[in-house]
């Protein structure tokens, strides 16, 4: 009973910590550090802006399929948004907590009562709705073949995307008390990946969900079940030459994508996530700083602390630069060769919890109050 108090805790303070970094344990000043000017900013421009519903205390990530961008709030409403004009508009009449997947024509979100609901991408029209008993924070990940949903109590259901039949059910035992995360599963052609509390990164099968291989990025240590909390709460990121994933309390680590094994670890804590390109990892730690790690042996290639205190998110590599966004609604623009600030542009004054992502381009970022803008680098 003490550690189910402790987890209702910890879930409220995970979701309405609004600026401040996951880690409700943490001390110290929570105030937004104040940006500096820089010096000779790169030219941003806003290609376009909608407004969709407010996300209130979930995370729900837009996503893009062919250039188009799909965005919901959490009030039910999705819409398909093209050069900044909304093509349709489906109003699901239900609460959602589980961000965009998409793959091919097929569209899917989840909702906290564990209904999973499907719709065709070209039209919005609804295909299909399921239950599977458990409230979804993620976005399904979605593939010509199969729908991976991923509940709120780790869970996989592997449903077919035709009519969200049940083909299987992958489950592990989980500590008593973990983080609230809303991050989901990577579909590869041959593997899903998905991380754990605990520490655990799983590659399981998408034709049976038996599991291949299990790598540990993190090993939970100290005396309390609050110390012992390393949790995978990002999405691992797959590159051809290392699959990488980090963990909060924990480290980042690199691994074989064929059969699991280790490359290198790293000491660093992170519930935001990371990214990578074929020379670096790219990750933003527990304070907001950004790193780069050489992707062959996880040395320090640079590091960016001037975001410190900014609540600053999941990092994403575009060309040759990286992007972030932070607490206040900034997009940050940084060079990735050596991680200096070169630009940013505000999209609204509401925080950027959902990940970034690439469309067209640009760069896509969602904030709390339902702003879904275009972001462009000159």
């Amino acid at each position: 009973m003490k550690a189910r108090r402790l987890t209702v805790l910890l879930v409220a303070a995970l979701a309405f910590g609004g600026c401040s970094s996951l880690n409700p344990f943490a001390s110290g000043n929570s105030k937004i550090a104040a940006l500096k000017p820089l010096n000779n900013p790169v030219r941003t421009t806003e290609s376009w802006r909608v407004r969709v519903g407010e996300a209130g205390v979930f995370v729900l990530q837009p996503a893009q399929n062919s250039g188009a961008v799909f965005a919901t709030g959490s009030d039910g409403d999705v819409v398909r948004i093209e050069n900044g004009r909304t093509i349709w508009k489906t109003r699901l009449k239900t609460i959602v907590s589980g961000g965009i997947g998409i793959g091919g024509n097929l569209l899917v979100v989840g909702t906290p009562k564990g209904e999973v609901i499907a719709l065709d991408a070209s039209s919005g029209e609804i295909k299909w709705r399921v239950s599977v008993n458990a409230e979804v924070l993620a976005p399904p990940g979605v593939s010509d073949g199969l729908v991976v949903v991923r509940s709120a109590d780790s869970r996989l259901f592997g449903l077919d995307p035709v009519d969200g039949r049940r083909r299987w059910v992958y489950q592990r035992a989980t500590p008593s008390l973990s983080l609230r995360s809303s991050a989901g599963v990577v579909l590869e052609s041959n593997a899903i990946l998905a991380g754990f509390p605990g520490g655990k990164l799983a590659a399981i099968s998408p034709t049976n969900g038996s599991l291949m291989w299990e790598g540990t990025v993190a090993v939970p240590r100290g005396a309390t079940e609050l110390e012992r909390m390393a949790d995978i709460t990002s999405l691992p990121v797959v590159g051809a030459r290392a699959t990488c994933a980090v963990a909060y309390q924990g480290r980042v680590a690199c691994f074989d994508m064929s059969n699991g094994s280790t490359l290198w670890t790293r000491d660093l804590s992170s519930s935001k996530g990371l990214d990578l390109d074929d020379r670096h990892v790219f990750v933003t730690d527990e304070k907001g700083a950004v790193h780069a790690l050489d992707i062959s042996s996880g040395a320090s290639a640079w590091k960016q602390d001037q975001l410190a205190s900014r609540g600053t998110g999941r990092p994403l590599v575009s060309g040759d630069q990286v992007f972030v966004g932070d607490s206040e609604g900034y997009v940050h623009i940084l060079k990735k060769d050596d991680g200096t600030l070169v630009g940013r542009q505000r999209v609204a004054s509401s925080p950027i919890v959902a990940d970034l992502q690439r469309a067209a381009g640009d760069i896509i970022a969602q904030t709390r109050d339902g702003t879904v803008a275009a972001i462009g680098v000159q």
